[in-house]
């Protein structure tokens, strides 16, 4: 999987979706690393029905994050040195939901990573110095973190028909590998090549054990007119995950960010959706989307190495049901792109007597799809 280019990255993921595509329905970015299980939140939930049954669906996404950020300002001198850090990645997730009744469902998740991440620093650095820089790129890929959960419409479908809110509870296992390993060059004994742990944002797991917390909700004005918000936050109670970053390599300074934290996640999206007359089965939205990393976590220690940090994006989508088919595609454009200040950029802030506040990168746009279907 190494050196793959953004286009064969592309191509992999239509490849998986056409796969998956026999099987019907879907309703963060870059460095700062969002995990493929956030995806799940674009799924489109089993509608309210009275008809228990199976409904299996795949969903992707793809981005290349290559612009720099320091809080929300762009660091354009990266792009202009060609010093930048590219992502390529491409994540999907293959969701199996039992609808019980028309208030109760339960659904497993797995999401499949491919990534690459081509960088400079990364590749040459010997005991702080460098000693051979040259660009080159690791990768992973594999199953990320499974991830069980069950979804209750809180309001009586029969009666709420306009209206309805559904909450879902889940359960997010360390599935994936955390520690995943590719070669670095010219980091060794006389700049030979050395096998290292990647990248926290290609990670396909995070090691943490786990808890989600969902809500989705829609009101319909009129018959073909309405409003929709969902809302995803994973809170992992686990502080870090005793993974080595090689970030002490580079200065002295970063010696507290040598292990990988293992951060909370959130994603959240409202917009508005119109279902066309002319055509049956074809609905168009568009909405804002928020995604990111928070500083803090929910619950536990927020130590050690992660890049917080958020993006708003806006958000058109299309969505085509045909019988028990439902195809989805979104592009989020970022319009705000912030790398927060993390915990121990604030430590190293203290401790120096200077603000510090690392850099992210991120895409301009991700490409969501999916597929699902009922039987």
């Amino acid at each position: 999987m190494k050196n793959l280019s953004a286009l064969q990255s592309a191509c992999i993921f239509i490849l998986f979706l056409t796969i998956a595509f026999n099987t019907q329905n879907i309703s963060a970015q870059g460095c700062v690393a969002i995990k493929g299980n956030a995806t799940s939140c674009m799924s489109i939930h089993p509608d309210s029905t009275n008809v228990s049954g199976w409904q299996f669906a795949s969903s992707g996404r793809y981005f290349r994050s290559f612009r720099h950020f320091s809080g929300t300002e762009e660091n354009k001198d990266r792009l202009v040195q060609k010093t930048e850090v590219i992502n390529y990645t491409s994540v999907f997730n293959l969701s199996l939901t039992r609808i019980l009744n028309n208030r109760w469902s339960v659904m497993v998740d797995l999401p499949i990573s491919n990534n690459v991440r081509s960088s400079l620093y990364e590749h040459g650095l010997v005991n702080g110095t460098y000693v051979k820089r040259e660009r080159h790129s690791t990768s992973s890929f594999g199953i990320g973190d499974i991830r069980f959960a069950a979804y209750r419409w809180m309001l009586d479908p029969a009666k709420s028909t306009k209206g309805n809110i559904q909450l879902g509870l889940g359960i997010k296992l360390p599935t994936g590998d955390y520690d995943y390993k590719d070669y670095f060059y010219n980091v060794g004994p006389n700049g030979t090549k050395e096998l290292r742990t990647v990248d926290q944002s290609i990670q396909l797991g995070d090691g943490g054990t786990g808890f989600t917390f969902e809500l989705n909700t829609f009101y319909n004005f009129i018959e073909n007119f309405g409003v929709y918000g969902n809302f995803y936050y994973l809170i992992n109670p686990r502080e870090q995950n005793g993974t080595r970053t090689y970030r002490e390599t580079i200065a002295s300074r970063l010696a507290n960010e040598a292990i990988m934290s293992v951060p909370d996640q959130y994603m959240f999206r409202a917009g508005f959706n119109y279902s066309v007359n002319q055509i049956k089965g074809l609905s168009l939205a568009a909405g804002a989307r928020l995604e990111g990393i928070p500083v803090y976590d929910l619950v536990g220690g927020s130590g050690d190495f992660r890049r917080p940090g958020y993006i708003w994006s806006v958000e058109p989508s299309v969505n085509y049901e045909y019988k028990k088919v439902v195809l989805f595609a979104s592009v989020p454009f970022a319009v705000v792109r912030n790398r927060t200040q993390s915990v121990t950029d604030k430590e190293n802030s203290v401790t120096t007597g200077t603000h510090v506040q690392g850099d992210a990168a991120f895409a301009d746009y991700t490409i969501n799809i999916g597929i699902s279907t009922r039987f």
